[in-house]
């Protein structure tokens, strides 16, 4: 009780100050309006915080409050502020460029000179036009945001012209769901076992259109969103970082983690220490690459690097977070598909990724590669759960079987060209590279393939001319059979 009459008693002259800023305001002194304002706004804030830490509806709705009015008034000030300098601009009374030693150049007005940066000028122009068109727009903002229990702040107004990232509280669980242009790349491009865990499903963006290609996917969020798969099957609820694999170690994994910068460095070495996948997919940041500080990022990048990526020459649509209904911003994120691939030891990468650029936009009518071999595979569970329902093992076939079992689809594959290389060999009929690296040894043995030796394939992983002809007759002789 005695916290909650300190901030209500701190906030009484907060509130009072805004009154005087309104009046300040009104009179034209536009420059004297915004310090008080933006005085009450960070003053009320720590109040603000300080109630929400010790859960303190009342006193943290009335520093909402405060809040709210101090940054209108703060953004209103701005916008009349920018007015003049355009104004002022227009007649020729504005510095451009560096300040100068020279005549007349005290008489120029500068950006210091009128209380505003000059990237705040900008961001203030961008407030004003979206005022402007329509009316309101602000406080709608403003109110929305303490309706819904969060501290109305200046990146959350920035953020809502779209031209700045929304602050932590804003993110919550970091919901953001992918956009289908992002899935339907990748599904073109790569191909996965036909069992494949999605532990960040939101709302079956990645899950549903991967189902709708063939795949089984096992999905899970750390939220309950009541996503359920084509079959029925609803969505597992648990903190990734708290799953154990189990029986599904070594399953696919394709995602779009949360990108909040306390988990999503833990949440891919979680993938790669814990669950093991053969092959794993993770919608990325393009600066993932980047940072050597964290010790998962380094894990990540260094110890188990991805075998490619594939960066976006193009930006995808906007990832807008669950739930938003206002107007949509451009992206100003650039990402990629990031792919890590397991050797045979159970490594990951060799050496550095491909880095391969593609444009999303030219893959959104490529057909989806088909997914790879199927197989039962029990679901991952977490460390607050015990479910031995799904305790058993998937059976693994020899190496000899899968060559015989796919013989057939790559004699076809091989047949409809002149040459290839393993790469392709994977992608067109989507097996992984310890089966491709073994057909191709079976196919070189039926003297159906023969290497190619010049320095192209010898950059890449080694190409293979096609005879043709042999592998019509294999074919005939029923070799694949």
């Amino acid at each position: 009780m005695n916290a909650l009459v300190a901030i209500s008693e701190k906030s009484v002259p907060l509130a009072e100050s805004i009154d005087q800023a309104r009046a300040l305001f009104d009179a034209g002194d536009v420059q004297a309006a915004k310090q008080l304002a933006d005085l009450v706004y960070s003053s009320v804030r720590p109040l603000s915080e300080a109630a929400a830490r010790m859960d303190m509806r009342q006193a943290m709705d009335a520093c909402f409050r405060i809040q709210a009015d101090a940054l209108e008034l703060v953004s209103r000030s701005e916008i009349r502020i920018a007015d003049e300098w355009d104004r002022l601009a227009a007649e020729g009374k504005v510095a451009r460029g560096r300040p100068k030693k020279s005549v007349g150049a005290d008489d120029a007005l500068t950006a210091v000179s009128i209380g505003l940066r000059r990237d705040q000028i900008h961001s203030a122009r961008q407030l004003r036009d979206r005022e402007a068109k329509e009316p309101g727009f602000i406080r709608r903002t403003i109110d929305d945001l303490v309706a819904r229990g969060i501290a109305p702040s200046k990146s959350s107004i920035r953020h809502a012209i779209g031209n700045r990232s929304r602050s932590r509280q804003e993110r919550g669980n970091n919901a953001y769901f992918t956009p289908i242009e992002a899935i339907r790349t990748l599904l073109s491009l790569e191909s996965f076992s036909g069992v494949v865990k999605e532990p960040a499903c939101g709302e079956a963006n990645i899950s549903r259109p991967m189902e709708e290609v063939g795949y089984r996917v096992q999905i899970s969020d750390l939220v309950d969103y009541g996503t359920t798969t084509l079959s029925g099957e609803a969505q597992g609820v648990g903190d990734f970082l708290q799953s154990v694999a189990g029986d599904s170690a070594g399953v696919d994994i394709v995602t779009n983690p949360p990108y909040g910068k306390d988990i999503l460095n833990k949440f891919v070495a979680h993938a790669l220490r814990e669950h093991k996948p053969q092959k794993m997919a993770l919608l990325l940041n393009s600066t993932f690459m980047f940072g050597c500080e964290d010790a998962d990022r380094i894990y990540a990048m260094e110890e188990c690097p991805p075998s490619r990526i594939y960066i976006f020459t193009r930006r995808l649509p906007m990832m807008h977070q669950q739930g938003w209904d206002g107007n949509e911003a451009s992206n100003q994120m650039n990402t990629g598909w990031f792919i890590w691939e397991s050797n045979e030891d159970g490594t990951y990468g060799c050496g550095y990724p491909q880095i391969i650029r593609i444009d999303w936009q030219k893959q959104q009518h490529a057909p989806a590669l088909p997914p790879g071999a199927c197989g039962r595979v029990s679901p991952m569970t977490f460390r607050s759960q015990v479910d031995d329902e799904y305790a058993r093992e998937t059976p693994r076939r020899e190496l000899a079987e899968r060559v015989e079992e796919e013989r057939a689809r790559a004699l076809i594959w091989i047949a409809e060209r002149k040459e290839f290389d393993a790469m392709s060999l994977r992608q067109g009929i989507a097996v992984r590279p310890l089966l491709a690296e073994a057909l191709i040894a079976d196919l070189a043995n039926h003297g159906l393939i023969e290497p190619i030796h010049n320095a192209y394939w010898q950059i890449t992983e080694g190409g293979w001319t096609v005879l043709g002809a042999t592998a019509a007759v294999m074919v005939a002789r029923g070799v694949a059979a």
